[in-house]
């Protein structure tokens, strides 16, 4: 077996930026660097980037220029850059390629797996230029950032074709997240196979050719050398073009002729030239005026007779003597010729021939978009989800056109982004009437789901609860549907419990919480039918109303998400620190997923700690294993939040905890399920509601026997429950 580079241990290699990466502190005024080396090993390195101190604009953009193997070659931090464009604000770096062997002469799987961090850089993976690829007949493996969970299963189950990177012909591919600035690849030793090689890696799209023979061998690692072109987005300063306008010390855009542009996905801003003008934005007399009368591309004015006369940002056509400008034509004016008028009527005629040839063009095209509308609203089921609706009375669903949730988000703005998630992004709408909405975009959808997504829209349409966000509505004209959901207007769990708002969240208001969104799954998994799992519960998916009412949000999307063995095949998708280590090693989505994840929602209530902190301690990393190991130590006040910590609160802190702990059990069988978990925090918050203290007897014999099943369910665990202390009280007073 042959493999890549010399395997003879585990090697887990952190490519960290160096400090140099980090943005300065104090803005250094941009200007032209005279006496600044140029380029390096034939690469241009233009201002702002720079080679040497004081050539950039930042420290973010250096390049150090270094002798690797005889030859220069200018790198960015440990990455070599390869090509940097000013008008795109685009740099292409090598990026190394993360793979995993199986050795026959040990008998174990070898692994070279790679962490890259630019999160206090300028740059951020370009989500329309690279692609997630993972190669192998036998491979699942994703990247793992703090916000997102991203990867796919490859596998040779079907045709494989030179060129064809799809699942089941040993290449699969995923989109990358936008803003994507930090990412750790990871393999699945539980499914890869056991006898070759696979790789993950971030690539640009256009540099990737598919090839058979790379499902097999380590042939994809030997041509490219074990390093592939990854192409990376900058921009100058993460702020916004009207914020890097009011300090002249350090904005960038200082050629008389520029203009900043705001970078809305990667949340920066740019500069360049004006229209008519090229060059430099970020130098001084950087932007020099295009001399379109040198270049026939751009020049009209030869092929109409005349002159063409270079203006700055634009040019002129000027006419000879006795001739004057006529549609684009230098042709003689009355005075000079007899011939005039036909001349001028045939350029009439011909003026109106094109436009009749472009009205039937554009009808043509129109009638076109229309035609592929049809289709994708077929191709979603929409005639069944149609005919249903007609066929059901009292069915509040509505399909939508594009048309109407274009103009509801005003085409889409990037200033209606309420956010973004994994499976796509969510628009603030108002809908005529002036009923707001929130419009999901989602980003991708299965073969297997497009052909059965008209019917779970139907499905979906009868979920009502009052702890979930009503479903009003989809798109089916588009490649992709649009979900229509009703419109919170406060805010997420997230937003409550980590903004920096100040606010005090006492404990009766957390139970609340927990135990609204707990009844909101609950419904989802018993009693909608068939049962729906959510697939991705986190504290931002749960809206808080004004009064602190809990609604659970985005459970359309979850049913996009693979939910039985025949579509298992496919995308592994969550939000980094919620995911299920089941589903993860099994990529079979349960119930009991939803279980896991609900179960870190609880540490985050209790603990008011971030499920996932990216620049902690290994073993602080994840806020799921952290609470695991303070409980096996009996030290679990050590990350309970200051403000719920008090010993009048431990017994109810204790009861959530082992609540919590029970819900992230490695083995999904030993957890309890969503009805159970919200039955028990009910009962908790009627012991709260009604302290045994305070309540005559026939009161709390009432309230203990809606409990006495959770005391028998809480001894088992070993455990003296809130419940059963209960009734020892009453039954000391009586």
């Amino acid at each position: 077996m042959k493999y890549p580079r010399l395997l003879l241990s585990v090697r887990l290699l952190l490519l960290c930026l160096p400090a140099v990466w980090v943005l300065a502190a104090a803005d250094v005024p941009p200007a032209h660097r005279p006496g600044c080396k140029p380029s390096c090993g034939g690469v241009d390195v233009p201002y702002p980037f720079g080679i040497g101190d004081q050539c950039a604009i930042h420290s973010g953009f250096n390049i150090s220029c270094n002798l690797v193997n005889g030859t220069e070659r200018p790198l960015s931090g440990p990455f070599e850059v390869t090509k940097i464009s000013i008008d795109d604000a685009k740099a292409w770096m090598k990026m190394d390629i993360s793979w995993q062997c199986y050795d026959d002469r040990v008998r174990k799987m070898n692994e070279e797996i790679w962490r890259v961090n630019f999160t206090n850089t300028p740059f951020a993976f370009s989500s329309v230029d690279n692609k997630i690829l993972v190669i192998g007949c036998k491979t699942l493996a994703y990247m793992m950032s703090e916000s997102y969970t991203v990867g796919c299963l490859s596998q040779c189950s079907g045709e494989l074709r030179n060129g064809s990177c799809s699942v089941g012909a040993g290449c699969c591919q995923a989109d990358v997240p936008k803003d994507l600035r930090y990412f750790e690849a990871y393999f699945n030793p539980n499914y890869n196979d056991t006898t070759a090689c696979g790789y993950i890696v971030v690539m640009e799209e256009k540099a990737f050719n598919y090839s058979t023979t790379y499902a097999y061998s380590s042939n994809f690692f030997d041509e490219y050398k074990g390093q592939v072109p990854v192409v990376m987005d900058w921009t100058i300063r993460r702020k916004s073009c009207e914020v890097a306008k009011t300090n002249h010390g350090s904005y960038a855009c200082i050629a008389d002729k520029s203009e900043c542009v705001d970078d809305t996905t990667n949340r920066g801003y740019r500069c360049k030239c004006l229209d008519g003008y090229r060059g430099n934005p970020y130098v001084e007399d950087g932007c020099t005026d295009i001399d379109e009368c040198l270049e026939n591309t751009m020049n009209p004015c030869t092929r109409s007779g005349g002159t063409c006369l270079n203006t700055q940002g634009k040019f002129t056509c000027l006419c000879p003597s006795g001739k004057q400008m006529i549609s684009d034509m230098c042709m003689a004016n009355q005075k000079s010729s007899f011939w005039v008028m036909p001349v001028v009527g045939a350029s009439v005629g011909l003026v109106v021939l094109i436009v009749t040839i472009t009205c039937a063009y554009l009808t043509q095209q129109r009638r076109k978009l229309q035609h592929i509308k049809q289709r994708y609203f077929q191709q979603h089921g929409g005639m069944l989800l149609f005919e249903e609706i007609k066929s059901q009375q009292g069915i509040a669903f509505k399909i939508f056109s594009e048309a109407e949730l274009q103009e509801a988000t005003d085409k889409f703005n990037e200033k209606r982004v309420l956010g973004h998630g994994g499976h796509g992004t969510v628009y603030k709408g108002l809908l005529k009437g002036n009923l707001e909405v929130a419009v999901k975009r989602c980003m991708s959808i299965d073969e297997q789901h497009k052909k059965e997504f008209g019917k779970e829209m139907l499905i979906l349409s009868q979920v009502n609860h009052k702890n979930i966000v009503k479903l009003f509505g989809c798109c089916l004209e588009v490649e992709v549907p649009m979900l229509v959901y009703e419109f919170i207007p406060n805010g997420t769990l997230f937003q409550l419990i980590h903004g920096n708002h100040g606010k005090q969240i006492s404990l009766a208001t957390r139970v609340q919480i927990a135990h609204q969104s707990a009844e909101a799954l609950s419904y989802l998994h018993s009693w909608a039918s068939p049962p729906i799992i959510h697939g991705d519960v986190k504290s931002s998916n749960i809206l808080i109303d004004c009064d602190y009412t809990a609604k659970v949000s985005d459970f359309g999307a979850s049913i996009l998400a693979p939910t039985d063995e025949s579509q298992f095949v496919t995308l592994v998708q969550g939000t980094c620190g919620y995911l299920d280590p089941e589903y993860m090693q099994t990529c079979q989505l349960t119930d009991k997923s939803d279980v896991y994840s609900f179960g870190v929602v609880l540490l985050e209530l209790l603990t008011r700690r971030k499920p996932f902190k990216l620049g902690g301690p290994e073993d602080e990393k994840s806020l799921a294993l952290r609470f695991i190991s303070v409980t096996k130590e009996d030290k679990l006040k050590e990350i309970l939040d200051d403000q719920i910590k008090n010993d009048e609160n431990m017994e109810v802190l204790e009861e959530v905890a082992e609540l919590a702990k029970q819900c992230l059990e490695m083995s999904g069988a030993n957890r309890p399920s969503m009805k159970e978990v919200s039955e028990r925090l009910d009962r908790l918050r009627k012991v709260m509601q009604h302290p045994w203290a305070q309540q005559n007897p026939e009161e709390m014999e009432s309230l203990l026997g809606e409990s006495s099943m959770a005391s028998s369910e809480v001894v088992n665990t070993g455990n003296l429950s809130i419940e059963k202390k209960a009734a020892r009280s009453l039954e000391s007073g009586r």
